[in-house]
């Protein structure tokens, strides 16, 4: 299969971005993991579920519209589950090497002269002592299975964590008929008032889910934590506490939410992996990118979260100014994106970084993990192990993976790279992997053969 222009994640970047390049006569394969176009952000349920009023669980359901219609209406070609796990630089542009199908075995190749990456993000979560009972699950993942499969994860929820988030995700459990026991979020009032001027565009937003809450009689706990998940075999209650200033639990503050459902999330992280693989530069753990979306290698652009985590509405602009930009260098014109998508871009940059700077983890969260606390699920490596992996000289994550095998599981480290950093008291770096996802041997051998062939 062959294009000008292959966009890799069919999310608000990616959408955007297509629909540029389309509408400037580029011809267009839009790629994506999921059944559907959307992304998180704009997930869908399947048809057969027959949601009466999908748009109750969606923010900026017309800006969807808008994108579903321009979409349909376009020569862009959707390839919808199609698992990326590796592109390719080539004589003549770019491979994108993906697995078609839930079973992930049938490979599909796309060959086109640009790249534009637009890969989202990931959820970043840190352990702590019961947070692997069943019941326990994501922030974002509690919100799919609401918008997705028209599912509530439980009966009696508590959702907590750090980071804007938490905020619709508890808002739309507490909509679908879910008992919202609390909202704890670490990050206290006195940390967002700084950055007042730079948020003055969110506040209709927040105060909108505020008031969501406040009518669900939503408890919101401010400088608070779980400090611990409490069952057998399943989640029966949380503890929380109170925080102090510097970030370390207040003693004396613990006390017990019985809840069946902990939705529990500490921010996003951007995804890099095919990025890194075709060797561009990052800036901190995000992929850096010039003012047209362009990074460091030819023919190559990103866009959305996998630049930094700043939302839809900043991936929207970002995309569009990404599809502009690759068009225009396809057909050797200058760039033309919008001047509006460029003041966007602009101001909601200073957004995210405002929200980045006040939405941060407690500082000493390491101290509430106990030795027992599993770190690595995919390994089953505990919190003991990599503090003894830190006692036999270990000071950075590769040491610890080599010594306890942290990392080396089914994720790759995507789950537990920052807990293992954090306890190592190192930051997080970013990881190289040489490939984005698993990939069964036969169609490894298969694609050698065939190189050698030719």
């Amino acid at each position: 299969m062959r294009a000008e222009l292959v966009v890799i994640g069919a999310g608000p970047a990616g959408l955007a971005a297509s629909l540029a390049a389309a509408a400037r006569g580029i011809r267009v394969v839009l790629v994506d993991a999921a059944t559907e176009t959307g992304g998180q952000f704009y997930r869908q349920p399947a048809a057969a579920l027959g949601a009466g009023r999908p748009e109750a669980l969606h923010h900026r359901w017309r800006t969807w519209e808008r994108l579903r219609d321009g979409l349909a209406a376009s020569s862009v070609r959707v390839l919808t589950d199609h698992h990326v796990w590796c592109v390719e630089r080539t004589s003549g542009g770019f491979t994108v090497y993906a697995l078609l199908g839930p079973e992930q075995e049938e490979p599909v190749e796309v060959h086109a002269r640009a790249v534009l990456l637009a890969t989202g993000g990931y959820e970043h979560v840190l352990p702590f002592p019961g947070w692997t009972l069943p019941g326990v699950v994501t922030a974002g993942g509690a919100q799919a299975m609401l918008k997705g499969a028209l599912v509530a994860p439980g009966r009696r929820a508590v959702v907590a964590g750090t980071g804007p988030l938490l905020l619709p995700v508890a808002a739309g459990l507490a909509a679908a008929g879910v008992e919202v026991a609390a909202l704890v979020e670490s990050t206290g009032p006195g940390r967002l008032a700084p950055h007042g001027r730079a948020l003055a565009g969110k506040l209709p937003e927040g105060a909108g889910y505020a008031a969501r809450l406040l009518r669900h009689r939503v408890p919101v706990l401010a400088l608070h934590t779980v400090v611990r998940a409490h069952g057998d075999d399943r989640l029966t209650g949380v503890t929380v506490a109170a925080l102090d200033t510097a970030g370390r639990v207040r003693p004396g503050t613990e006390r017990q939410l019985p809840c069946d459902t902990l939705a529990v999330g500490h921010g996003m992280l951007p995804h890099t992996d095919l990025a890194e693989g075709l060797g561009c530069g990052l800036d901190g753990l995000a992929v850096a990118v010039d003012a047209e979306q362009r990074t460091d290698v030819p023919g190559v652009w990103a866009a959305g979260e996998s630049t930094g985590i700043g939302g839809a509405a900043l991936a929207l602009a970002e995309g569009h100014i990404a599809g502009c930009s690759a068009a225009a260098h396809l057909r050797g014109t200058a760039p033309g994106p919008a001047p509006a998508a460029l003041k966007a871009r602009t101001k909601l940059r200073r957004s995210a970084a405002a929200l980045d700077a006040a939405y941060a983890p407690p500082a000493h969260w390491t101290e509430q993990v106990t030795d027992d606390t599993v770190v690595c699920r995919c390994e089953e490596v505990t919190a003991g192990t990599v503090r003894d992996a830190l006692d036999l000289g270990a000071g950075d994550e590769r040491t610890v993976k080599l010594l306890t095998r942290a990392g080396m599981g089914w994720c790759q480290g995507r789950m537990c790279q920052a807990a293992v950093a954090g306890l190592a008291g190192c930051p997080p770096a970013p990881s190289r992997r040489p490939f984005a996802r698993p990939v069964p041997l036969g169609v490894l051998a298969r694609q050698h053969t065939q190189e050698e062939l030719s």
